[in-house]
């Protein structure tokens, strides 16, 4: 029988994209653990920097449902995982085959190597959809091809660097994002358009990135507060975008502390942040589209409003859809 790599894999993708911008400065990272007939063990993702790894992730899962072992459930920390793991498999996993989005990490950090781990619990196959370009993370292929695993390289590698994009760009340079929420007609005004679950996301990735960008007049006619409240998470620098340098500074962004407030009239500030988040509609989509690497909508299923994106003639790429409670989430990118 020959087996579909290339499914495996995209189960990985899609379950990583749900943690796309919250990783920070981690990459987004998903794992497939199959059996050696062909089953799902366990479809993971990391979730938060400094947390288990996908692979970690996939290995409790597939554990818990290979054993029924509820005593690895109560295990939170990727080493309590690893030295769990490496001391109970019984060699449970010799048989299975491994998907990763992302070559597994050879260093020890802030958790252990995921490539040792795997080396030691005898994985039989490993396909990997691109390398780590991360020099101090680097390496987990070498090591796992000389530990005896047969390891495949660049499967859906195109839909792997796609999910991998903004870490490499935020590694080089800065990686810019431009999220917007709309009701099915298209409309972006008249109070508060996505649901309370897709709020708190939006709220985690603020929690994650330096820079949050808004336009002036958002700020004088909506008074936000532009924080993380909802995940209870810290607030992001702010840059407002205006000519006019003056405003009320009762609004509430003004009101956090422990954040920096600049007003410019343009993005030369970006260059000293790394993780970048736009917020706005039409007016700031316009100015900031040749310096937007990725798009983020909240489709909500709704009518109503009366403003939005108007006289844009821009086409645009999916790279994941994905739902969050009642709205539809989009990741995307412009086509040049």
């Amino acid at each position: 029988m020959v087996t579909d790599h290339s499914f495996y894999m995209n189960l990985a993708v899609e379950e990583a994209w749900k943690y796309q911008g919250l990783t920070y400065p981690n990459p987004a990272v998903g794992c497939t653990l199959r059996g050696e007939h062909g089953e799902i063990l366990a479809v993971e993702a990391h979730h938060k920097a400094g947390e288990p790894h996908a692979e970690v992730n996939a290995l409790k899962s597939a554990y818990y449902k290979l054993t029924q072992n509820k005593e690895i459930l109560q295990l939170f920390t990727s080493e309590q995982i690893h030295t769990f793991l490496l001391k109970n498999h019984n060699n449970i996993f010799k048989n299975c085959s491994l998907y990763s989005t992302l070559e597994p990490c050879s260093h020890v950090g802030k958790t252990p190597s995921c490539a040792n781990l795997i080396a030691q619990l005898g994985i039989k196959n490993l396909y990997i959809g691109v390398e780590d370009s991360n020099e101090t993370a680097a390496n987990g292929n070498a090591l796992l091809v000389q530990s005896g695993l047969h390891v495949r390289l660049h499967v859906s590698k195109e839909k792997c660097e796609d999910l991998l994009f903004p870490f490499q760009k935020f590694l080089k340079e800065r990686f810019v994002f431009f999220k917007w929420a709309q009701r099915l007609n298209g409309t972006t005004d008249g109070g508060i358009i996505s649901s309370e679950a897709s709020r708190k996301n939006v709220h985690a990735m603020r929690n994650v990135c330096d820079l949050l960008v808004i336009g002036g007049n958002t700020v004088r006619c909506d008074r936000p507060t532009l924080d993380a409240r909802l995940v209870n998470g810290k607030a992001p620098d702010i840059l407002i975008l205006s000519r006019q340098k003056e405003f009320d500074r009762s609004i509430p962004l003004f009101q956090v502390p422990n954040r920096k407030v600049i007003i410019e009239s343009d993005f030369s500030l970006l260059k000293n942040y790394k993780n970048i988040m736009i917020e706005g509609s039409a007016k700031m989509y316009e100015l900031s589209r040749d310096i937007v690497d990725y798009y983020l909508c909240y489709l909500a299923p709704a009518f109503g409003g009366e403003e939005g994106f108007k006289n844009i003639e821009d086409k645009f790429e999916i790279l994941n859809a994905g739902k969050e409670a009642e709205d539809i989430i989009l990741w995307m990118k412009r086509r040049i």
